[in-house]
C-alpha cells in the first residue's frame, strides 16, 4: 500500500480521534481548519517513522494532542482566546441532545476549561476510557503520575461542584 493510501486509510478509520481532539482545543471554524491542517501535516510527516509496536490510536492521540497543545498555546498568545474546528476531511453530524445531556456536557466543558492544556489532555483521555498505561504512553509520563494527577483533578472538581457558588 502506498504512503498516500495508508494515510487516507488511517484518517478515514480514526477521524473520530482527530475530531475529538480538535473540538476540545478549538473555538471557531477558522482555528479548527488550521488545527486540522497542522495535525494532518504532522501525521503525514510522521507516517514513515510509525513504530507498529504501539497501537495506531496511541500514536494518533500523541501526535494530535502535541500539535493541538502547541496550536492552543500559539493561538492563545496571539488572539487571547481558545480555538475550535470545522470539518473538512472530518465530516460528522452531531447527535441530537437532550437538555439534561446538554447541561452535563456544558458543565464538563466548563470544568475542562479550568485546566491547563496538559491536564485537559489528560482528562480528555481519561473520559475517553483510556487505560492509565495508554494515557501514560500518549502523554509521556508515568502510569503513577497519571493516577495521581487524575485523582487530584477529580478531587478539585468535587470541591468546585460542591461549593455554594455552583
Amino acid at each position: 500500500m502506498s504512503k498516500k493510501a495508508t494515510f487516507i486509510d488511517i484518517i478515514e478509520k480514526h477521524k473520530g480521534i482527530l475530531y475529538k481532539v480538535i473540538t476540545m482545543y478549538c473555538a471557531d471554524n477558522e482555528d479548527k481548519k488550521d488545527l486540522e491542517q497542522e495535525i494532518l501535516i504532522q501525521i503525514w510527516k510522521s507516517l514513515d517513522t510509525y513504530n507498529d509496536t504501539y497501537a495506531i490510536t496511541t500514536w494518533l492521540y500523541r501526535i494530535s494532542m502535541n500539535v493541538a497543545i502547541s496550536h492552543y498555546r500559539k493561538t492563545y498568545k496571539t488572539k487571547g482566546k481558545t480555538v475550535r474546528l470545522d470539518t473538512g476531511l472530518l465530516e460528522f453530524t452531531a447527535a441530537p441532545e437532550t437538555s439534561e445531556r446538554s447541561y452535563e456536557q456544558e458543565l464538563l466543558r466548563k470544568l475542562l476549561a479550568g485546566l491547563n492544556e496538559f491536564d485537559k489532555a489528560l482528562m480528555f483521555l481519561y473520559l475517553e476510557d483510556k487505560d492509565y498505561e495508554v494515557i501514560a504512553d500518549i502523554l509521556g509520563i508515568t502510569k503513577t503520575n497519571v493516577a495521581t494527577k487524575i485523582s487530584r483533578i477529580k478531587n478539585r472538581w468535587k470541591q468546585e461542584l460542591s461549593s455554594p457558588k455552583n
